[in-house]
């Protein structure tokens, strides 16, 4: 392997001074011809008796020199030697399996030699034409050529668009990691959480507002007594260069949405896990524990925001902690093979360990709560409800100022699995939901089973379960649903989602519905309009990438083996599956009308489809074969002859399909392409796009307005970007969004352009953004007015909301 790694470095530097030399021949005729164009002028003047000095150049940057001194000053390097990394070479794999590499700053060079400038000598005068520009990325040279329409680059104003984002609709619920997660207010809303959005559904109403401002994944939740006020905790997370950012608290207004604490600042580490708020004093002190080794548990003063107290809790798990109800100097906190006891006195914890004696002790303790009577009832993995009561203290074992202690008084025979949660209501009764068995089980004050039902085993099990009025409930699954009904009636789902990461999405031609895919195998069609699951179907692989055919009726899947199926959006069945390699698919792009089916692969091909019978019927047409590392990205042209793709190792290749998919040589030719979409992350008209110091894969996905107005970017540090479109120039400014825990893997804009959805990875979130603002010219008139009228060469900071 190190030989055959020097030997790669060794190619590529030879590839290095190969381009190097061809830049270096180039600009050596392209003084040549200058020289043989300029020499008859020279000789005319010479004859009128004019001087050398008053014969003028355009140069590249616009700016009017003497020939003298154009061929005299140096040209700068083409090759940008100080910013080279680790070398990509053609055909290495430069996929999400990869070994990490150094990041590699993003550079940027124009070009007035590839392909030759054509000078035009008009009485003293020259103007070059038909520059390019070359961007580096992980030192790999990419060449954009300048479209015809721009006649001054240098001048293009980059300004960020009139449009903008608001959060409009979050798909999904954390469920599957996460306990206590549910809560239901006195307005009628549940609030839940995923990603970094705490979520506030009207249950009635069907609305959904959002708290939004922390700005990684939000992982605990807790209802303060006053039945208004709300804490939320959240993970570290880090910033585009890997530096950690520090977890806090919010303690904010579920009415008004106005944070009115931030409780903890570089406290905690990793994480916040659990929080709670205290009960007999009005909820006057928060407890915290953190994700760290330890999971030490702090107290602090709502009102102050300071800390009260700390201690080590247990380098084991920790799954709940409350206050006791009537006691706020009583802590209980539970998890892996222990429940603790905590006394606080003068600011210093004491702790008693829950003794299990003749009882089994149980593997985990996964929830817990308070009864009516000060008893404490414990939920465990073995599927029992312990009833922990207080005993007198042991005096003559332990001395004088011993104190009560808790003991098991009773062992109740609850569900088969797990516990996983116990919900208190008015008047003593008790609710317990199961694990292995999918049950709810209502309980008497005396733990008496009173009532039970089994949840539909496709929702997964249950997590946590939320009281509405005592007869109809909440509960919150495994498989990050959240559930409607009672006892009687039975259960509906009011929020779904994907529950492993997510890739695929597509939008349909005409109506405001979308498809998404992804590693839990799910194919799901969800409506915008009216924010809910239309269906959902299971396949046997999981799906990467999705797109829709023109005519509306049908929509493509690809699959992690290679193989691609056609389903009937209305009757969800299979209308056609191939297959082709056996390597996964990572985009399915139809032609505009709908003629031709383009698949993507990671084994480097294009596979196109002729599509006849409205999508129902494809035979094989041709096989793009050019590439040298896995498709990532394509695009039609609008007369659905060509294509545009890009690969893993940052490729921009140009195909003619009519042609009998014939790679096409003289990228040049394309540059003034019409493309009916823009999807691809490398091309001049979203070269601005990448930020200074990418490193190639920062960018996951782009998708372009219907109106060629703005591009939306989804990038690897949970953000979601809009910029004007196009946008040709480094360091264009964009309006920045948060929302996501997690990679952002795809985003797409509705029919009419009126929404912009996205998707993240591990989060499982899907975010839905109303468009704001915008209108007036379209794209090209704005183009024309940029190139024409303005005279700055900066471009503006920034911008970010």
């Amino acid at each position: 392997p190190d030989r055959a790694s020097m030997m790669e470095v060794r190619l590529q530097a030879q590839e290095d001074e190969i381009t190097l030399l061809k830049s270096s021949l180039a600009d050596a005729l392209r003084r040549i011809r200058l020289h043989d164009q300029l020499l008859p002028l020279l000789k005319q003047q010479l004859i009128a008796g004019g001087q050398l000095s008053d014969s003028v150049v355009t140069n590249a940057n616009g700016h009017t020199e003497s020939p003298v001194s154009m061929n005299s000053r140096p040209r700068p390097a083409t090759l940008d030697r100080s910013t080279q990394t680790e070398p990509i070479l053609p055909g290495q794999d430069t996929g999400q399996d990869r070994a990490p590499l150094p990041r590699q700053v993003l550079s940027l060079q124009l070009e007035d030699a590839l392909p030759p400038g054509k000078l035009e000598v008009e009485g003293t005068r020259a103007k070059l034409h038909q520059m390019s520009i070359k961007m580096f990325i992980r030192g790999r040279p990419i060449t954009m050529y300048i479209p015809t329409n721009i006649h001054n680059y240098e001048d293009l104003k980059m300004e960020p668009p009139s449009e903008r984002l608001e959060l409009d609709w979050v798909y999904g619920y954390r469920g599957r990691d996460c306990r206590a997660n549910l809560y239901f207010l006195p307005t009628g809303e549940a609030v839940y959480f995923i990603a970094c959005v705490v979520v506030l559904y009207h249950i009635n109403n069907r609305t959904q507002r959002h708290y939004q401002k922390h700005t990684d994944c939000v992982r605990c939740l807790t209802l303060h007594p006053d039945k208004v006020r709300m804490a939320s905790g959240q993970m570290s997370g880090v910033d585009k260069d890997g530096k950690p950012l520090q977890p806090c608290v919010h303690i904010w207004d579920s009415i008004t949405l106005v944070t009115l604490q931030q409780i903890g600042l570089g406290t905690f580490q990793r994480g916040v896990g659990l929080v709670a708020f205290s009960f007999a004093d009005s909820g006057a002190f928060l407890c915290v524990i953190d994700e760290s080794n330890e999971h030490m548990l702090s107290v602090w003063d709502c009102n102050k925001g300071t800390k009260h107290a700390e201690v080590k809790n247990t380098n084991e798990a920790v799954f709940a902690v409350e206050f006791n109800p009537s006691e706020s100097a009583n802590i209980i906190t539970c998890g892996k093979s222990h429940v603790y006891f905590w006394t606080l006195s003068a600011g210093q914890f004491t702790k008693k360990q829950g003794i299990f004696g003749k009882y089994k002790k149980p593997k985990f303790i996964q929830c817990f709560v308070f009864s009516l009577t000060g008893d404490v009832l414990t939920g465990d993995s073995e599927g029992n409800i312990l009833t922990w009561g207080k005993s007198a203290a042991d005096v003559k074992t332990l001395g004088k100022g011993a104190k009560e202690t808790f003991q098991i008084m009773k062992q109740t025979r609850a569900h088969e699995g797990s516990v996983f949660t116990l919900c208190s209501l008015q008047g003593g009764s008790l609710l317990s939901g199961g694990g292995k068995d999918r049950k709810i089980v209502r309980w008497s004050a005396d733990l008496a089973p009173e009532r039970e039902c089994e949840i539909p085993e496709k929702y997964g099990a249950v997590r946590t379960i939320a009281d509405v009025d005592g007869e109809e409930l909440l509960v919150g699954t495994t498989r990050n649903a959240i559930l409607r009904g009672t006892f009687s009636d039975g259960f509906v789902a009011i929020v779904q989602g994907h529950v492993d990461e997510m890739w695929g999405l597509a939008t349909h031609p005409s109506q405001s519905i979308f498809i998404t895919c992804g590693h839990d195998r799910q194919v799901c069609l969800w409506n915008a309009e009216e924010h809910k699951l239309d269906w959902c179907i299971t396949l046997e692989d999981y799906g990467l990438c999705a797109g829709f055919c023109p005519n509306g009726s049908v929509v493509s899947v690809g699959l992690s083996t290679g193989r691609w199926m056609v389903l009937d959006l209305r009757t969800r069945e299979v209308v056609s599956e191939s297959t082709d390699g056996n390597e996964q698919l990572s985009v399915m792009r139809y032609s505009p009308d709908g003629s031709f089916l383009a698949v993507g692969s990671h084994d480097n091909f294009i596979y196109i489809y002729n599509v006849t019978e409205s999508g129902r019927r494809y035979t094989r047409f041709g096989k793009c074969n050019g590439h040298s590392s896995f498709i990532t990205h394509l695009d039609w042209s609008k007369d659905g002859k060509y294509i545009m793709s890009n690969s893993g190792d940052y490729e921009i290749l140009y195909w003619d399909i009519a042609a009998g998919c014939k790679l096409l040589r003289n990228r040049f030719e394309s540059k003034d392409r019409e493309w009916a979409s823009y999807t691809c992350v490398l091309g001049f008209h979203v070269m601005g796009v990448w930020m200074e110091g990418s490193d190639g894969t920062d960018i996951n996905a782009l998708c372009r307005s219907h109106s060629e107005r703005v591009v939306a970017v989804a990038d690897d540090f949970c953000k979601v970007h809009l910029f004007q479109y196009p946008c040709p120039k480094p360091k264009a400014p964009s309006h920045k969004y948060e929302g996501h825990g997690s990679h952002v893997t795809n985003v797409c804009f509705t029919h009419s352009d009126s929404h912009l959805l996205s998707m993240g990875g591990k989060d499982t979130c899907i975010l839905q953004w109303r468009v704001m603002g915008g209108g007036g010219g379209d794209r090209r008139e704005r183009l024309a007015s940029a190139t024409s009228t303005s005279t700055s060469t900066s471009s503006p900071e920034p911008a970010t909301s």
